[in-house]
């Protein structure tokens, strides 16, 4: 969360760029709807946020960023968008209760928590296992815990899958340690 912004400020940042992705710039109206709040309390906002330099605004005309606020904007943008798929591609939860903790939690993680989030997501979305992932496999561990069987039984599912998808192309070979000599990689 930007030292200076209440997580209350950084949502209406959020909106705007929002708006302005769609329509260019915004309205009050516009953003009083969008955060289910009243016209005055935008208003308020708004000053706050061209006090900091953040939006332009002047009384009955249209709102923008700065460049400034746009920065903020897409840091808490990002932020949300981050948190809302790790609840929803790893976690498995409801896209509508992902968005809702996503926006809850966007204004308080520590950068080096969400950089370290991202990447995971990013590794589990890659990863060719997808076993991090709900579908993949985790979700059945939430369900039903883990047995090595299973593990194994999934691990030659997603090898076999991962070799029709290359066509056989990918060789795995299988060694036991007594094969291979000092010094050699396997």
């Amino acid at each position: 969360m930007s030292q200076e912004l209440s997580a209350s400020l950084e949502d209406y940042l959020e909106e705007i760029l929002a708006l302005e992705q769609r329509d260019k710039h915004a309205h009050v109206r516009d953003i009083a709807k969008r955060l289910k709040v009243k016209m005055p309390s935008v208003t308020g906002a708004l000053r706050s946020l061209a006090a900091r330099k953040l939006v332009n605004h002047r009384p009955y005309g249209v709102v923008t960023l700065t460049g400034k606020g746009r920065r903020v904007a897409e840091a808490v943008t990002k932020r949300h968008r981050l948190l809302s798929a790790f609840f929803k591609d790893i976690l498995g939860v409801d896209a509508k209760i992902a968005g809702e903790n996503a926006c809850r939690m966007e204004h308080f993680m520590d950068d080096d928590v969400l950089e370290r989030l991202a990447s995971y997501v990013e590794f589990a979305q890659k990863c060719p296992l997808q076993a991090c992932t709900w579908e993949g496999g985790f979700g059945r561990f939430h369900e039903h815990g883990v047995k090595p069987e299973n593990c194994e039984r999934r691990l030659d599912e997603m090898l076999a899958e991962f070799r029709r998808r290359n066509k056989g192309d990918l060789k795995v070979e299988h060694l036991t340690l007594d094969r291979i000599k000092p010094g050699q990689k396997a």
